[in-house]
């Protein structure tokens, strides 16, 4: 797989996973703008730029992931494509998976929040995204990712929210395929398995969580999100991909597979 040096526009609320991947697209030669908490994501670009050598400087710009309005997400947009001229690929791994809860017990602000960030949010990017990239005529490679829970076989008590909302990303990049393919814009998803800090494998705590996986999950062990997830990033953002749209690629260990186990275990 060749070395992507693309410019990607990707969403990070700072997590561990979307931290990762920015420092991994930065060593594969990506040019990179990232959109969320403006504070937050400083450091990170600081970081980057300490520490890898010959990497492009990384641009920030602000955006309020929970802005009801569309016009809050096409300025931003906006911004990153003045920063680059263009880019090749949108990246979109910015979520809120709210606390493990009965579904009985969420409040009407937090299932608005939870909608905001993980279901409007995606929808205005890929409008303001994708319309550039068919006026630039270039065409590119949209990525949203989600956790497993958002798979209709990896449903677990407490995340009743955050999987209903993230499931309807799924039909948005099989729809979105259909109608932005004749605009050479690629759309795909990456359902992950979980590590130690999401909030399933949280609630249960770490030592129990640790422990317990190895008896729970085919590879024995819950995602590492410093290796196990960029490769297949840089694949989908990457021009070895072309052929791929409208795809939901599962990058999880079997988690899914096991779920029932998983459960029954934890």
């Amino acid at each position: 797989m060749e070395t992507p040096a693309k410019s990607v526009l990707m969403t990070s609320n700072g997590d561990e996973v979307s931290r990762n991947m920015a420092f991994h697209l930065a060593k594969h030669g990506c040019r990179l703008v990232m959109m969320g908490n403006e504070e937050s994501l400083r450091s990170i670009a600081d970081k980057i730029r300490d520490s890898i050598e010959g990497a492009f400087p990384v641009d920030v710009i602000g955006l309020d992931m929970e802005a009801g309005n569309e016009e809050a997400f096409d300025v931003a947009v906006q911004k990153a494509w003045s920063s680059f001229g263009n880019f090749d690929a949108f990246l979109n791994s910015f979520a809120y998976q709210g606390k493990i809860q009965d579904i009985l017990q969420v409040s009407q602000d937090e299932f608005k929040r939870i909608t905001r960030i993980n279901l409007t949010a995606p929808w205005f990017l890929l409008k303001a995204v994708a319309t550039r990239m068919k006026d630039h005529g270039s065409g590119g490679s949209i990525v949203f990712m989600a956790t497993i829970a958002s798979s209709e076989r990896v449903l677990y008590p407490g995340a009743d929210a955050y999987s209903t909302t993230s499931a309807a990303i799924h039909q948005l990049v099989r729809a979105s395929a259909m109608s932005l393919g004749k605009h050479k814009i690629r759309v795909n998803m990456i359902s992950r398995g979980l590590h130690l800090a999401d909030e399933y494998p949280a609630s249960v705590g770490r030592d129990r969580a640790l422990k317990l996986v190895k008896d729970a999950a085919p590879l024995g062990r819950w995602l590492n999100p410093d290796k196990d997830l960029y490769s297949t990033v840089i694949y989908l953002i990457s021009d070895s991909s072309r052929f791929m749209t409208g795809t939901t690629v599962l990058v999880d260990g079997a988690q899914s597979l096991m779920r029932p186990r998983l459960k029954s275990y934890m």
